[in-house]
């Protein structure tokens, strides 16, 4: 079975997929494997492995080979450009940042790493990536445009041109260690508009079971964190509170 019918059935049977984001500048491979074990000891259902200032060549390797030691779980890859490639990754996120004003973020980025995935052999998982304010370091980095919080109509927007562009999943992202996740009423309008086939991914800011309850709630398909992973002393006890919450 596929990375993505495996995430797809997850959402169908237990309700939503809690995915635990691993950055390769954050931390050594050994610590990264660490977690990822703690991680999956928690309950989460895949390793998301990325970060916005685009880790790759040998240290993301590594990362990769470490966490595939410490666990079986899936290897999503979660690339800032053509660089955040690897052979040894599971599947890829395969995105476009609609919302950015830099061409090299939306298509120029995605020609140059297609031919990688193919010779790797690596599972592509289509998806539209929107940055919500405040944005973050991505936010920065991608030079996008930020949708502000209280216009879940432009949300809507961009969440549509990207399913009728053919992306099957919509990923909503306030940015790495926000001080406040997507509001439930973005999630709500865009869930409700994309349907039950185009899955919602939301990250960002989110620290609490309560928070991710509420957003799953509204109607996330799946959540995304991984900066409360780097500050919590006990990354097992965090997942599993956050899993617990989100499940059926």
């Amino acid at each position: 079975m596929s990375v993505e019918a495996q995430l797809n059935n997850i959402v169908k049977t237990q309700g939503a997929v809690h995915l635990t984001l691993i950055d390769p500048d954050s931390q050594s491979p050994v610590i990264a494997g660490s977690m990822a074990e703690l991680a999956a000891k928690g309950g989460t259902d895949a390793i998301m492995v990325g970060g916005s200032t685009g880790a790759g060549g040998t240290v993301l390797d590594q990362t990769l080979k470490a966490i595939k030691e410490h666990t079986d779980l899936p290897t999503i890859l979660f690339p800032a450009s053509a660089g955040g490639v690897s052979v040894h990754a599971d599947a890829i996120f395969f995105m476009s940042l609609l919302n950015s004003r830099d061409v090299n973020y939306i298509t120029a980025n995605q020609a140059m790493g297609a031919p990688l995935v193919k010779k790797f052999g690596v599972e592509a998982i289509s998806m539209a990536y929107i940055i919500i304010e405040p944005g973050g370091t991505v936010g920065w980095v991608g030079d996008a445009r930020l949708i502000p919080r209280k216009k879940p109509a432009l949300a809507v927007a961009y969440a549509l041109a990207g399913k009728y562009m053919g992306m099957h999943y919509i990923y909503l992202e306030a940015g790495s260690g926000a001080e406040r996740p997507v509001s439930t009423a973005m999630v709500g309008a865009v869930k409700q508009s994309v349907g039950e086939e185009t899955k919602v991914i939301v990250g960002g800011g989110i620290r609490t079971g309560e928070i991710a309850g509420m957003l799953v709630k509204a109607g996330a398909d799946m959540i995304v964190t991984g900066t409360v992973v780097e500050q919590v002393s006990d990354i097992k006890s965090k997942i599993s509170e956050l899993v617990d919450a989100i499940k059926q």
